[in-house]
């Protein structure tokens, strides 16, 4: 596996966002995670808006080392994601038959799909549908990681909300902001992160 070289783009911007906020006192993967979306979305407030556990950031790093798949809500976190396919039922059509025939969001249906492709210990990634965070919990996906930062004024900070009571292992934010940026950028963190230091 060959060493990721940042772009002096990147390294600039990283010595900027350190010289307006210390998150050194953070344990090593919610650092890294913090500052990429810090990075990605130039908003200092994620570094106090972001909601995990560094052993769950853990169990996702280890399971995307071991090839676990990755799956998306949406066509634009899937794009954000550079480091590795990814498996997305947004824009299937199977997903809108679903969605008809079952009485459910597309989203939800899209979430039923992917889990019939990857299921158990996959890592799941919603920047725009609060709706799959819904159906992930109650579909009981066995996920090794759910990254939830959907954005919005509705269902966004409720589904958020339900992820952290679910119990399962999660990366949210607690207010409305989020989107595909957001959950793209926390991905590309696990995947770059060489390891505990």
């Amino acid at each position: 596996m060959s060493v990721r070289q940042p772009h002096p783009v990147e390294i600039r911007s990283y010595e900027i966002l350190r010289s307006r906020v210390d998150l050194s006192p953070m344990p090593p993967l919610w650092r890294a995670v913090a500052e990429r979306v810090v990075h990605a979305t130039a908003d200092l407030e994620y570094a106090v808006d972001l909601v995990t556990e560094e052993e769950s950031l853990r169990r996702g790093w280890e399971a995307l080392r071991s090839g676990a798949p990755i799956v998306t809500d949406e066509g634009m976190v899937a794009a954000g994601i550079t480091a590795r396919e990814t498996v997305c039922h947004a824009a299937d059509p199977a997903a809108a038959r679903m969605s008809r025939a079952a009485g459910i969001t597309r989203p939800a249906a899209a979430v039923r799909l992917a889990y019939a492709d990857v299921g158990p210990g996959a890592v799941w990634v919603v920047g725009s549908a609060p709706e799959a965070i819904f159906e992930i919990i109650d579909r009981r996906v066995g996920p090794a990681l759910v990254i939830g930062v959907p954005v919005g004024f509705v269902g966004a900070a409720e589904a958020k909300e339900a992820l952290r009571a679910s119990g399962l292992p999660q990366l949210s934010n607690v207010s409305e902001k989020g989107g595909s940026a957001v959950a793209a950028a926390a991905v590309n963190a696990l995947l770059y992160h060489e390891g505990a230091r």
